[in-house]
Formats: structure tokens, sequence, C-alpha cells
């Protein structure tokens, strides 16, 4: 008895069939559950902090990064003109220190003393002046942060995360039923695979929902494309499902590490340096050690397995990439991202992958734009960028070809347009519901199941299918774009945006490439495509989305804040209230005539009845 006959009876010719058209359905449902979810809940962003003004004019910081200054485009607007458009910015570490840096030409003062080009430090009650106008910074404490957060909802039923996982594990036995029936090399193995990326997702959502944790559609939105990448695996190679079971543990596991990795922005900018060192050095190996494929030397063997060094670079340039608030104003810093940039760019060009080249450049320009705000350092790279292309093409031949063919395949279709004349075909054979996971022919043809991928989900699980799994991904984009304004910081910001152009750009070459609307360029598809390399960065770039997510209570990767006391240090003399009474008194002397400041002019605001 087989294996089909075992598990389905001998029903399961049939139900393969009904499958087929059940399949996309299915996958339909998903993602829009996952869609609505994600933009179903609309909620206050946070506020940690108020500046008082005179006159009773109160500006709440709702960022742990806020720019202060003039312009409408800052964080705390000061309408006054002895204010710079951008005059400073109020930073607040993990610890609850909130740190004031000077940003404009202007003089910025707390209680009195200058803010010098290291930043000073500033507390509860403290007067923070920027040119003629003074305000008393007031820090929120937890409780207070609490009652000011509003959570509302969009009419309707909540999506329940429950249901969604079920119809992603149906979705994912369909493709066994598929995969069993009409795939010849297929058996326990790939049987075994999809288990196991079951058991996993269900013990992931089970693991975070009993810590409280309630926002899974960034990570069922991956485990929907994984399953994909893995029928189109089996597919493949039905028999080395093991090493793809390994590779998926593997990636999920990094995912999770480096989520927890980037909840303490101290720990992050502290290895930055050794970022940029290994993203270079990678490159650099993999120009000296790797196997040239088609005129690109991109991967690296290591007995059985073939490594990419190239997509782990992708996670670390975004690591390395993003920054914080403090660093963005330094002209520095921008000029050392964009030699590094040069550096990545530049090895890829050497190595002759071109795609992942193109990659890189368009998420350094999304970066540095993010970084500076300057479309003159955009238009500078870009015109850099022309004369780079110019000079690879002299010296690439195979990148000459893949132009010349461009538009032209069906003029050559034994020739240089081999590959995406028989991909047009089979996805056009495909049709919208497809002819059944592990039954189609184009997965033989080379790099099909990589380079090609959108045209193997097209014609095995049909056009339906394929669509969503490009919808997931401008899903996740959307998603990622609503979160932008409630970011605690600009560096999960940065790196989110950059995750998700990096990828948009991938599915655009893939997809488009593979129709002939683009230049073929041999860029993978994000988690769809069979290759563990990609598929673990990709699990790793999913925690810089995932950190983006500032919903109550849905992202692990952000860490929340502790209850902070003790001002600048916690010493002897602390107060009852945690108010260094060395920080320079028992409480600073505030400026104004607010009915609770002492004899002395010391503000005795937290000593009278608390915050009013």
């Amino acid at each position: 008895m087989d294996i089909v006959t075992l598990v389905f009876g001998q029903a399961a010719p049939t139900l393969a069939a009904v499958s087929r058209y059940i399949l996309p359905l299915t996958a339909v449902l998903i993602v829009l559950r996952c869609v609505r979810s994600m933009l179903r809940e609309h909620y206050e962003p946070e506020t940690w902090a108020y500046l008082y003004l005179t006159g009773d004019v109160m500006i709440p910081l709702r960022h742990w990064e806020c720019i202060l200054g003039r312009a409408k485009s800052v964080d705390a607007q000061i309408d006054d003109p002895a204010v710079e458009r951008l005059h400073a910015c109020l930073i607040r570490d993990v610890t609850g220190l909130w740190r004031v840096y000077n940003l404009g030409r202007g003089d910025t003062y707390v209680n009195g003393e200058q803010v010098l080009a290291g930043g000073a430090f500033i507390q509860d009650a403290d007067v923070l002046t920027l040119g003629n106008v003074s305000a008393r910074f007031v820090d929120l404490t937890e409780e207070e942060r609490s009652s000011l957060l509003k959570y509302r909802h969009a009419p309707g039923r909540r999506v329940r995360p429950s249901v969604t996982l079920l119809l992603l594990t149906f979705f994912q036995l369909l493709l066994v039923l598929q995969q069993l029936v009409y795939n010849p090399d297929a058996g326990f193995g790939v049987a075994m695979a999809f288990g196991v990326v079951a058991a996993v997702q269900w013990a992931y959502f089970i693991v975070l929902r009993a810590s409280g944790q309630t926002g899974f559609e960034p990570e069922l939105l991956a485990f929907f494309l994984s399953s994909v990448g893995m029928s189109m695996a089996a597919s493949k190679t039905p028999n080395d499902m093991i090493k793809y079971i390994i590779l998926f543990l593997a990636a999920v596991g990094l995912y999770v590490f480096l989520c927890l990795w980037v909840r303490d922005l101290h720990r992050v900018k502290a290895v930055r340096l050794y970022a940029f060192v290994a993203a270079v050095g990678l490159l650099a190996a993999t120009l000296v050690l790797a196997t040239e494929r088609n005129g690109a030397r991109s991967w690296i063997e290591i007995g059985s397995f073939t490594i990419q060094p190239s997509e782990f670079v992708k996670v670390l340039y975004i690591y390395a990439g993003a920054a914080t608030l403090d660093r963005l104003f330094v002209n520095r810093n921008l000029i050392f991202y964009i030699g590094f940039s040069a550096a990545c760019v530049g090895l890829l060009a050497l190595m002759g992958d071109f795609g992942t080249a193109l990659v890189f450049f368009v998420t350094f320009l999304v970066i540095s734009f993010m970084r500076s705000g300057n479309f003159a350092t955009v238009f500078l790279a870009v015109a850099g960028a022309v004369l780079g292309v110019m000079l690879v093409v002299t010296v690439k031949p195979h990148v000459v070809a893949r132009f010349q063919t461009w538009g032209h395949v069906w003029e050559d279709i034994y020739g240089n347009g081999y590959q995406q004349v028989r991909a047009m075909s089979a996805a056009a054979s495909g049709g919208l519901f497809g002819q059944g996971s592990g039954n189609g022919w184009l997965v033989d043809i080379y790099a099909a199941e990589t380079d090609m991928v959108f045209a193997v989900i097209s014609e095995e699980l049909g056009l339906i299918t394929a669509l969503c799994c490009v919808g997931s991904l401008l899903a996740l984009a959307i998603f990622v774009v609503k979160n932008a304004s409630a970011g605690r910081s600009s560096y999960f910001v940065i790196a989110a945006a950059a995750t998700m152009s990096m990828m948009l750009v991938q599915v655009i070459l893939n997809v488009y490439g593979t129709m002939d609307i683009l230049p073929f360029t041999g860029v993978t598809f994000p988690f769809a495509s069979v290759g563990g390399s990609s598929l673990i960065a990709c699990w790793m770039l999913l925690a810089f989305v995932k950190g983006s997510d500032m919903r109550a209570h849905a992202s692990f990767a952000v860490k929340r804040p502790e209850k902070f006391s003790g001002g600048i240090g916690v010493e002897e003399d602390d107060s009852a209230d945690g108010y260094d009474q060395d920080y320079p008194q028992d409480y600073p002397q505030d400026g104004y005539d607010d009915g609770y400041d002492d004899e002395n002019g010391y503000d005795g605001y937290y000593t009278q009845g608390g915050r009013s």
C-alpha cells in the first residue's frame, strides 16, 4: 500500500482534482484575512513625554526620537522665528533616559547650560530652551502612558489568527495531496516536510499566544509563502526534503533570534561596525572562493550544501545601514554609509551578479533618502549608477546578452530566449487554477524553481495563487508604511522600509523578468524561490518588519519600556519619588509660576498632588 492510499484512500485522485480549484480560493482567504487583520486596527501613537510652553501650550512627544523645530515636518513644532527649522532632537533609550542634541546653528540649553556636540541629559521638570522659547520637559510614568493609549477597532468581528492558521494548514494539506498524487517521486519525505512546517507554525502560535502576543500576520504570510516554496522544492527535488526541513528550521530560529536581538537598540548599535566588516568580507570571500555559473560568481560549495553569501549580506546591509536619529544628522555617518554601499555594489558587479547589485542599489537609494531627506544625494547616486551600468555592460558579456534578448525572446526560442519562452508558455498553461502541485514540466528547466519561480507557481498552482504570493508581499509593504508614523525609533522605520523595498524590487525583477517585461536578471522571489540561503535571509529580514509593528502586544521584537527612576543615576540621596537630589537640586528651578514652586523657586510639582 503506497502512502497516497494510506493517507487519502482510493479517492485520492478525485480529491486531488477537486483540490486544484479549492487551493487557490484558500490562498485568497488566507491573504485577505491577514490583510484585513493588519489594516483594521487603528491606534493612537504612544506618548512618552510632553513639552509645556508658556501659555499652557502642551506638545506631546510620541516617539523615542523626536525632532524639535519650526518646520511643519518635525515631531514637535515650535513656531517661533528664533527657532531653527530643525533645531534639536530628543532621544529616549530603553532605560528611560532622555538626551537632547543640538541640530541647527541656534543654541539649545538645558536649565541654562548650553547643549554641546555630545548632547546633554534631560529629565523630568528640566527647562529646555530653544532660541527665545523655553519649555518644561515632563516625562510620563508607566501608568500615565498606559492611560493615554487608545486602541480603536474597525466595525465588525475581529479576525481570529487561529482560524487563519487552520486555513493555512488546510492549504498545506492540499499541497501534500497534490504532490503525492501528481508527483511520482514524492513520498513520505514530502509529507513529513509539510508536517514539520505545520507543527512549527502551530508551536510558534501557541507559545506566543500564551505569552500574550496577538499579532501574527507577518509570520502567517511568511509561512504561506514558505509553504509554496516547499511545494516548488518537492516538485524539483523530492528526495532532498530533509535538507529543506533543516534549512527551514534554521530560518525560523534565526528569525526569532534576530527579533529578540533588535529589542535593544544599544546592542544593535554596539555591533554595527562588525556588520559592516562582515558584509564586505563575505562578498570579498565570495569573489575569491565562489564557483562561476552562467557568468556570475555567487555560490560557495561546502559539501552537499551550496551557499550564496550575498543573501546574508542583505541582512547585514540593512542591519548596518539603518540608523537612529542621533546618527542621521552627522554627515560623516552618511558618507561612510555611501562608501560602504559602493563597496557592496562594486563587489557584486565584479562577481557578475547584476540582479543582486540592482537590488542593493535600489535599497541604498531608499535608505540614503530616509537618512538624509536629500534628493540631491539620490540623484548623485543614480548618476553614478548609470556610469557603473555602462561599465558593467562593456565587461560582462552575459549581461549584454540579456539586454539584447529583452523584448525579443520569441525571436530566439532555442538560444537566449529559451528559459523565458518556456516560462511564459508554462504559466499560460496553468490558467487560473493550475495543473496541480508536482504536475508541471517547467520545473525541469534550469533555474526554474529559483529565477522563474513565478511561472512555476502559475503553472502548478494557478495564476490566482501566484498573484496571492505577490499580494502577500504588497500587504507587508503597506503594513510597514502604516506603521511608520508610530515607530519608536527611526532605526526600525528605516530597516522595515528598506526590507520591503528590497523584497518588492526582487518580486518586480523576478516576475517581470520571467514575463520579458524587464531584462531577465536571475533574482529570487522572496520566500517562494527554492534555496536555503534565500529562505534564511528572507526570514531574518522579516524581523525588521516585525520590529516596526507598534500595535499593542503584537510584536515580541518590541521591548516594553522598563520603569525608570533615579534621573541620571541612582544615588544614595535620591528622593522618594526617584529624582536625584543632586541634579542639580532636590527639584530644579523651572522658571514658571505654576503654583507649585517653593519659596526658593524650586519646583515642588511632584510633592504637591502630582500632575494635573
